[in-house]
């Protein structure tokens, strides 16, 4: 099964100490890039959480937005900065020996001061790592099962543009005898009109319309781009993986043998149908781009 690049995918995880919500979105990009949105107190699980994305995703611009509440009571404790209070309590008896009032004689005066007392809670976050885990998990399935859906409606329309490239390439082979049988019929129309008194020397003009069947000859590139069509189909048909560089691959050597025919086909006819043909192309190569 093929899969679109692009996708969305939420999930909500919570347990009696955590609440993890987190959104994907992704969109078409060459190659694989992670761009977390998320409070920095989740910085240390950024690595567990690329290896897990990279088990669903291997292309794309994939934006992750997580947000988590913490409703543990957390245990705190209070620290007692002594060397502190002891400065404090020197400074101020400095203070009262200059401007003559009393001295504190409060601990809770003292204890009042900037930084003397500081409340100190466990801000671990290492139990809210299995919550992340699966709330990403599940947004990845979410992502997932659209870039599946969206790869579905994809393999379809590759099917029917390849059945339009298929018809315009059997029309392409079957015009190739007509195009050479008509130069033959001007050939002879212009030595007949040049020899009108003489009899025509049939085996010049056997001659003339080998070498231009040889010129505008595209059977070689009308049967690759067979190939490249059937192998495009059967990469659609058993893909169980990323394949958007193969499909890419294979567009372009369509594109080559389509210029190729271009040059070679000496009519009008064969240059609309190969004007078609690259029209087609290009429609699968948009749609390509899409494609992980």
């Amino acid at each position: 099964m093929i899969r679109s690049m692009t996708g969305f995918g939420t999930a909500t995880v919570e347990n009696e100490d955590y609440k993890v919500s987190v959104e994907l979105k992704a969109v078409n990009q060459r190659f694989l890039e992670l761009a977390f949105h998320m409070p920095h107190p989740l910085a240390p699980f950024e690595d567990s959480l690329r290896r897990l994305v990279r088990q669903t995703a291997s292309r794309g611009k994939v934006d992750l937005f997580i947000n988590y509440l913490d409703k543990r009571e957390r245990a705190a404790s209070i620290r007692v900065d002594k060397q502190l209070a002891a400065s404090y309590h020197a400074a101020l008896d400095e203070l009262s020996d200059y401007l003559h009032v009393a001295r504190p004689d409060d601990v809770q005066e003292i204890a009042a001061y900037p930084d003397v007392l500081q409340v100190e809670a466990d801000a671990s976050l290492t139990g809210c790592e299995p919550v992340l885990m699966e709330a990403v998990a599940g947004a990845l399935r979410g992502l997932d099962e659209m870039r599946c859906r969206e790869g579905e409606a994809l393999a379809a329309d590759f099917r029917e543009r390849l059945t339009v490239l298929m018809s315009l390439k059997e029309r392409l082979e079957q015009l190739a005898p007509e195009i050479v049988a008509a130069h033959r019929a001007r050939l002879e129309q212009m030595l007949g009109e040049l020899l009108a008194a003489q009899d025509i020397d049939e085996s010049r003009i056997i001659q003339e319309t080998a070498l231009y069947a040889d010129k505008v000859n595209y059977t070689e590139e009308t049967v690759r781009l067979g190939s490249h069509f059937a192998q495009f189909s059967s990469i659609l048909a058993s893909a169980d993986g990323p394949v958007g560089r193969k499909l890419d691959f294979l567009i372009q050597e369509m594109n080559r043998e389509a210029n190729t025919i271009g040059s070679k086909c000496n009519s009008a006819r064969a240059a609309q149908l190969v004007v078609d043909l690259k029209s087609e192309i290009e429609k699968l190569r948009e749609q390509v781009q899409n494609i992980e």
